[in-house]
């Protein structure tokens, strides 16, 4: 029988560091890379059942988080960078990168029993429901502030990236207009207005949906995942559509013919990674 060799502590950091990328790149599952770097079925177990072996699991993250801390401050310079010059076609790339995790979303949605009536109506329901409340939820409920509540609110999403591979929460923070906030926070080493909100919204996500998910994931698997593809899939979308009411909405204002030949091949390149990092989820996982 074969043994797996524990990881070291270094080992564990540069994972954290990869596992960083789903936090802040659109497209990009922390809970996919956490699959592929075979650590999400304990970190699953770690927070749905806190109490059990709590100091082992606890130390034995602690080089992950700070991984990942280090991770995010080595990135969010860069890709606020990207955007901030070249935003058409950065954000075609990463609604690409989501694109390409759609085929291996679909697959895991139906892997257990075949697509019913029920699924078409949990997604094209939620498609458009979600759609719609994304797209107008300025207006319906405001802008949402990129203060400390806010950011609160960003760690819970990331946390549910992490919880459910395959969702990506960085295109959900766009749309709220707080992806840009975030990253120069992260970017400025904001440590009480960006980094303690979002790693107290990110724990007390885990705290209190790790157990719900697991359970529903289990019991209601086909449900849960074709309600993940329809937000994703409606998100997906509304980061290519232009919304004057969305802080950080597309502008194709300006845009040339030269900008949209290089959006497609962002497209093509963002479809092609996503779905290669799919394919190793599925071998790793």
């Amino acid at each position: 029988m074969q043994t797996t060799r524990p990881d070291s502590p270094v080992k564990r950091f540069f994972k954290g560091v990869i596992i960083a990328l789903g936090f802040i790149l659109p497209g990009v599952s922390g809970g996919v890379l956490a699959a592929i770097l075979g650590i999400y079925e304990r970190l699953l177990g770690f927070m749905a059942h806190f109490r059990q072996n709590f100091k082992r699991d606890f130390w034995y993250f602690v080089p992950v988080g700070l991984g990942g801390i280090v991770g995010i401050a080595l990135l969010s310079a860069p890709l606020e960078y990207l955007l901030d010059r070249w935003q058409v076609i950065v954000l075609w790339g990463f609604a690409g990168a989501i694109v390409g995790t759609l085929p291996s979303l679909n697959q895991t949605a139906i892997a257990q029993s075949p697509r019913d009536a029920i699924d078409h109506l949990w997604f094209w329901g939620t498609l458009l429901i979600s759609g719609g409340l994304l797209y107008f939820m300025s207006d319906l409920f405001g802008t949402l502030p990129a203060n400390f509540g806010g950011f609160v609110v960003a760690g819970a999403l990331i946390a549910l990236g992490v919880l459910v591979p395959g969702l990506s929460p960085s295109n959900l923070l766009l749309i709220l207009g707080l992806f840009t906030p975030m990253l120069t926070g992260f970017k400025n080493f904001d440590l009480l207005g960006v980094y303690l909100p979002i790693a107290i919204g990110g724990v007390l996500a885990m705290a209190l949906f790790s157990k719900g998910m697991d359970y529903l994931i289990h019991r209601f698997h086909s449900r849960v995942y074709h309600f993940i593809l329809g937000i994703v899939t409606a998100s997906t979308i509304l980061i290519l559509v232009p919304n004057s009411h969305a802080a950080e909405s597309i502008s194709y204002a300006g845009a040339t013919w030269v900008t949209l030949v290089w959006s497609a091949l962002a497209l093509v390149a963002g479809a092609a990674l996503g779905f290669w990092m799919s394919r190793l989820e599925e071998k790793y996982k």
